[in-house]
């Protein structure tokens, strides 16, 4: 059993005791290196700690530790492989944590958005539904990894324009169902312009309402993990996952926290391909990641508006004051019923 240097340790302890996300977290999954995570928990009470290939507890895992009462541990799960750890405790109470953010070489802002607590008390599950930037640079490695994911869906919320030059392959590598919807990024672009960077988001939950729809048809079916993404998998990505959490019960602080993370978890170099804008002219998202003139790309901005907002935070606003909150919004714009969000609780909650 591998200890954890005290430094590296304190550091992890303390910014679950003090991060509202992680604080609605039992137990995290952080990694140090291609070999290593370190599993950080607040509660030190006397666990088995094993280590899985699946969320279930069978005689076929690996045990690390016995008795442990740490609240950091060193634990060898590679990269390459999509591992769980799984927290026994008295009576056989068991807590799963997986990595949050997926090690992928050529990924970009990746995510499982398992393993939040609601505010009654229930956890989201994992690997039911990953949120992602684009994704065309994908490596065999990252293909490799995703593979071990039983993929059911892709979900792509780009516009025509996105999707035409940085086509999703994911789907053709996994066999997973392909969903899009045809639209111009060319009005949104224009709008988010002309909002001066306030109330950003305002109309989109209008104009995505067929790629959410397909989005939470997918995750009601139930037929495997489900991937949803756009281009930099922070806004349209980021209202679809506050859209998910809000409705399952995570308090909003968490939301938050969580959506700002898009910032440090960006990888624009990863999100799309080199291709020349000449031969795509009129194409609005390739002159948004060829702006610098420096020729790198675009720098992840952090997600708030001029005046300090954050722009979901704004959204929330609008949604509450616009439709009840987001419960009433998916139920009188994307058509969901009181039996749907019922299903999507039971099947998206432990």
């Amino acid at each position: 059993m591998r200890k954890i240097a005290p430094t590296v340790l304190s550091a992890l302890v303390a910014a679950m005791a003090h991060s509202p996300a992680s604080a609605r977290e039992l137990a995290t999954l952080t990694r140090l290196d291609d070999q290593t995570v370190v599993l950080a928990r607040t509660d030190t009470a006397p666990a088995t700690i094993w280590i899985s290939t699946d969320t279930a507890l069978d005689k076929n895992d690996q045990r690390f530790a016995a008795a442990s009462k740490d609240a950091a541990l060193k634990l060898p799960i590679p990269a390459s492989e999509r591992r769980y750890v799984i927290i026994q405790g008295k009576g056989g109470k068991t807590t799963v944590v997986a990595e949050r953010v997926v090690p992928l070489q050529q990924g970009s802002n990746f995510r499982d958005i398992g393993g939040y607590v609601t505010k009654d008390g229930h956890t989201v599950k994992w690997d039911k539904a990953f949120r992602s930037g684009a994704m065309p640079l994908l490596t065999e490695a990252d293909y490799a990894l995703l593979g071990q994911v039983n993929l059911g869906a892709v979900v792509d919320l780009r516009s025509i324009e996105e999707r035409e030059v940085a086509p999703d392959l994911l789907d053709d590598r996994t066999g997973a169902l392909f969903l899009a919807n045809d639209y111009s990024l060319k009005p949104l672009f224009a709008k988010m312009a002309k909002s001066g960077g306030e109330n950003m988001y305002q109309g989109m939950e209008i104009m995505l309402v067929p790629q959410f729809r397909a989005l939470f048809n997918r995750l009601l079916a139930n037929e495997g993990a489900v991937v949803y993404h756009c281009s930099a998998g922070q806004d349209r990505t980021g209202i679809a996952t506050a859209l998910i959490y809000d409705v399952l019960g995570v308090d909003r602080e968490t939301i938050l926290k969580d959506y700002h993370r898009s910032t440090e978890l960006r990888r624009p170099q990863w999100e799309m391909p080199k291709v020349d804008p000449a031969d795509f002219p009129n194409n609005p998202i390739l002159k948004y990641y060829a702006a610098r003139a420096d020729g790198q790309p675009p720098k992840a901005e952090p997600l708030y508006t001029p005046s300090g907002a954050s722009h979901l935070a704004q959204f929330f606003t609008y949604l509450d004051q616009q439709y009840g909150g987001s419960e009433g919004y998916l139920k009188q714009k994307v058509g969901l019923t009181d039996a749907d969000i019922a299903k999507l609780r039971k099947t998206m909650l432990d």
